[in-house]
């Protein structure tokens, strides 16, 4: 097998690794007002999960 020829440093190492940790988070669209949820969850803007009311929003 081949061998590094010069040892990669530590700062290096770790960029590469933390560059795999960051994604954008993925988002369902509200079919009542298009609006972007976090999926599986109450929807913050008009309290509503899978088609029915779960939280009042006073607006």
């Amino acid at each position: 097998m081949g061998q590094p020829k010069r040892k990669h440093s530590k700062q290096r190492s770790r960029k590469r690794r933390g560059a795999n940790r960051f994604e954008a988070p993925l988002l369902a669209k509200d079919s009542t007002d298009g609006s972007a949820y976090m999926p599986h969850r109450v929807n913050p803007s008009n309290g509503m999960y899978r088609g029915r009311q779960v939280i009042d929003l006073e607006v």
